[in-house]
């Protein structure tokens, strides 16, 4: 059995480029189906947020159009109902140690753009996993709190294959021309090798010990990816 660190956004909006404030927070089946696959497969899995503040799901993942349709909005609602304790109380994501897991597990939602990108406990909590060659995997935005993971300023995941929310997707279907930045550009721009697949679909990356999922429809993929990678 191991032990994983699911990093869950605490933010519950987010600044776009028009300066107004778009209501945000994690996106529901990206954080339940990974929370599910991984509990499932025997691990213990910790949730912990910037401050230990309750994390906000993001309502539109919860309506019937984006969840895939209104049984599996349910299920998302359920599933979130029955770990409410966990999400209530949050651990502390500046107490904590990456030595003591064996994943760090980061799903998205536009949240991570608002406070994991540049969250320095994140970053130190990222660049100890990699060392130590702990998995790490963000999945649709999570990739967004890669960059955290600074040294002296140079990312720490340049040159690491990676995917992403495409520009594709966000301009087709998430905030669109009035997103504030576009984490598979920046990302880019910092040097990460970026591979995208199309759009909608389930694509993961593995590099070692980095698994990026592109979009919400790539997170079981991810997790499944996790759970037989801990049980090598």
């Amino acid at each position: 059995m191991a032990r994983v660190l699911m990093i869950v956004s605490a933010a519950d909006s987010l600044t776009m480029r028009d300066g107004t404030e778009h209501p945000t927070g994690f996106w529901a089946e990206e954080l339940v189906i990974a929370h599910r696959v991984l509990r499932e497969a025997g691990h213990d899995v910790d949730v912990a947020t910037p401050g230990g503040r309750r994390p906000t799901v993001d309502r539109v993942s919860l309506e019937p159009d984006a969840a895939g349709g209104a049984e599996r909005a349910q299920q998302f609602r359920d599933y979130l109902a029955g770990i409410d304790a966990e999400l209530s109380a949050p651990l502390v994501l500046s107490e904590l140690d990456a030595a003591d897991y064996d994943a760090l597990v980061l799903p998205g939602g536009h949240g991570p753009m608002a406070d994991l990108a540049h969250d320095p406990s994140l970053g130190r909590l990222l660049a100890a996993a990699d060392r130590a060659g702990t998995l790490i995997a963000p999945f649709c935005h999570g990739p967004a709190g890669l960059l955290a993971a600074q040294d002296d300023g140079a990312f720490l995941f340049a040159t690491r294959r990676m995917t992403v929310f495409s520009n594709e997707e966000e301009l087709g279907g998430g905030t669109g021309e009035n997103t504030p930045w576009f984490v598979e550009t920046v990302l880019r721009e910092k040097g990460a090798v970026v591979e995208i697949g199309p759009a909608w679909t389930p694509h993961v990356i593995r590099d070692a010990n980095l698994v990026t999922g592109q979009n919400p429809q790539s997170s079981q993929a991810v997790a499944e990816v996790v759970a037989e990678a801990l049980a090598e």
